[in-house]
């Protein structure tokens, strides 16, 4: 069969209108607005946080990310090590490096033994970037996959501005093996990251810049017009192209009706007023060089600031990648801690004056985002108790292998999670990672059974 040759022009290209922020979560929502008895009670949105903490953490006490057992069973335990101290079922006391999360003792739990199966081939380094999707990269999977966060805005990011969120400190996305996003729309579909404070700020808060809102609509309705005209031409000459041809074209429209549905949306939400935002102490333009420990602050601040104006209810934040040596992120220690040498090298050489103390730095800033959720009231409880947040890496440890992720789960208890436990899933109790993803999937009432190569739940996090 002979297909003769279409030939295409590119005839215009769209500039986007930006997005406007949503109002904020007000406790009026929970019940009755005043003077208005018959208001409809709306429940709390739930929402989901992921952190990435890259090149492992400090476990002195144990080989392969698990804490060593004495002849007499019990764990043993060293000041420094990333896991707080005591046996299985309860956590007995913070040591030195998990001391800022003292506080928060009832607001989360530790997780041992779990990783991704895909992720053993990639090596330790890698495996970070199918941290949130569990794809077999290294053999099944010729890209990656879609992230667990991509997945909760897929069903439920209509209900907000943006569908999520997505943060890291190098920005962008990176490439194979060397991602700096955790966030996949699908396979091939790398989301990139934001990693300038001000940049992020201006997308949720100021997303209009000198335009007005009618001006903002009417770019809008003019894109929205191209946007027909491209898809009622590709009807005209999608028959006549070879089977390469409308698999590629295929994957242009999808692309355009990604934006066909944005602009519709973006359309919607300028509509609904915009409160104002108090900047007061946000210091939007740091970078992790010149205030490492405000810069990443700030960025929790955003993702708090987001939250709790409920514009988004699902961000990551990849707060350095694992293939930091072409970026200043290989020199963060330094700025953050006066380590002579890059980042890096903590994670091999395990300095006893530094690693534990970086381990401890990273806790803190976690801790401060955590406790910023802790402290807000939200109906019944606390934006925390509404938040599931995921905090780890890929890696365990000195080897860079890609078993046992040290992980940290917090928040999520009006979704029925308890907290003040540390669980392990070893030997006979191995499961997989997306175990996990699938129990807080359903936290979240998306109805699925399978993510990636998950084998059931975790019920043992939830409340009887």
């Amino acid at each position: 069969m002979v297909h003769h040759s279409v030939q295409l022009n590119r005839r215009t290209l769209l500039r986007g209108a930006g997005v406007a922020l949503a109002l904020p979560y007000l406790n009026a929502m929970e019940g009755a607005v005043k003077g208005n008895s018959d208001a409809v009670t709306k429940p709390a949105p739930k929402r989901f946080m992921a952190t990435y903490i890259s090149y492992g953490v400090y476990q002195p006490d144990g080989p392969s990310g698990i804490p060593r057992k004495n002849k007499d069973g019990q764990y043993e335990h060293h000041e420094w090590s990333w896991w707080p101290q005591g046996d299985l079922g309860g956590i007995k006391s913070f040591n030195k490096s998990t001391e800022p999360f003292k506080e928060l003792k009832n607001d989360l739990t530790y997780l041992r033994g779990l990783d991704h199966k895909g992720g053993y081939k990639l090596g330790g380094h890698s495996s970070g970037d199918v941290f949130l999707t569990g794809a077999d990269m290294a053999e099944g999977e010729p890209t990656n996959n879609i992230s667990i966060d991509q997945l909760m805005a897929k069903h439920l990011g209509h209900q907000t501005r943006h569908n999520s969120l997505v943060m890291g400190t190098e920005g962008g996305t990176g490439s194979y093996q060397r991602s700096k996003t955790m966030s996949h729309r699908g396979p091939g579909k790398a989301i990139p990251s934001m990693h300038k404070p001000q940049e992020i700020f201006n997308q949720l808060f100021n997303p209009y810049g000198d335009k007005g809102v009618e001006q903002v609509r009417l770019d809008l309705k003019r894109d929205a017009s191209i946007l027909d005209l491209l898809m009622e031409d590709s009807k005209s000459f999608h028959a006549s192209l070879g089977a390469e041809d409308k698999r590629k074209m295929d994957e242009y429209l999808e692309s355009v009706r990604e934006i066909e549905k944005r602009v519709e949306r973006t359309s919607q939400w300028t509509h609904t007023q915009m409160p104002d935002v108090d900047t007061k102490g946000l210091n939007l333009e740091v970078d992790h060089k010149g205030g490492p420990h405000e810069y990443i602050r700030v960025m929790y601040d955003l993702a708090y600031l987001a939250f709790v104006t409920d514009q988004t209810r699902f961000a990551t934040y990849m707060t350095e990648s694992e293939q930091s040596s072409s970026s200043e992120l290989w020199n963060y220690a330094n700025y953050a801690l006066g380590y002579t040498g890059a980042t890096h090298d903590i994670a091999h050489k395990r300095p006893a004056e530094f690693s534990g103390q970086w381990d401890r730095w990273r806790n803190e800033n976690h801790a401060y985002f955590l406790k910023r959720l802790a402290n807000t009231q939200e109906g019944d409880g606390t934006m925390l108790d509404n938040t599931i947040v995921l905090y780890g890496s890929a890696h365990p440890h000195a080897s860079h292998s890609g078993y046992n992720y040290p992980l940290q789960f917090a928040g999520g208890k009006n979704m029925g999670f308890k907290h003040g436990y540390q669980h392990e899933f070893v030997d006979d109790k191995k499961v997989p990672l997306t175990n996990l993803f699938v129990t807080m999937l359903q936290a979240m009432d998306i109805p699925v059974d399978k993510f990636a190569d998950s084998t059931g739940t975790l019920n043992q996090l939830l409340r009887a």
